[in-house]
């Protein structure tokens, strides 16, 4: 049986049984046994390093896409493991992260840790309206919303500490 904190065999399997699956477990960084979030987020750096490159329209795009693919991947593995947000779900800690890094993609590499850390910070401590917004819509969109919030609050503390730096 699985639950919002434990995937057992048979969940597994369900999840990575469909592509939506796949993506929404962040390609498997979200199956560890402990801190999945805090995988994932670490796990969406590498592709960002790639990102970065590209010019901030698409970058954007990208977000938007991910985004938009995150919705149904989440409803996807939530219908496949039977739990809404389970922890394993970290494709939202994907776009969050790449929000957060926004103000990083021209500076020096000691902003990736503080936007990781700053988004990490708004991401499990949910303050207004992050935690109103996690309680309040459910499915995809409620499961990818509050990270996209995190991310975008941990980008503007971080594009200050950038500024007065």
């Amino acid at each position: 049986m699985s639950d919002k904190y434990v995937l057992d065999a048979d969940a597994r399997r369900a999840l990575l049984a469909t592509p939506g699956g796949w993506i929404a477990c962040g390609f498997g960084s979200g199956l560890v046994p402990k801190a999945q979030g805090t995988m994932g987020s670490l796990a969406a750096i590498l592709p960002w390093l790639l990102l970065r490159q590209l010019p901030m329209p698409v970058y954007l795009l990208v977000i938007i896409a991910g985004f938009a693919m995150g919705i149904w991947a989440c409803n996807v593995a939530g219908r496949a493991i039977g739990v809404a947000d389970h922890r394993s779900v970290v494709w939202d800690e994907f776009i969050g992260q790449w929000l957060a890094l926004l103000p990083a993609l021209l500076t020096p590499w000691w902003t990736v840790i503080l936007g990781f850390v700053l988004f990490r910070i708004f991401d499990i401590t949910k303050p207004w309206p992050i935690g109103w917004l996690d309680r309040r819509i459910k499915g995809g969109l409620g499961v990818m919303l509050d990270d996209v919030v995190a991310g975008l609050f941990a980008a503007i503390v971080l594009a200050f500490v950038l500024h007065f730096s």
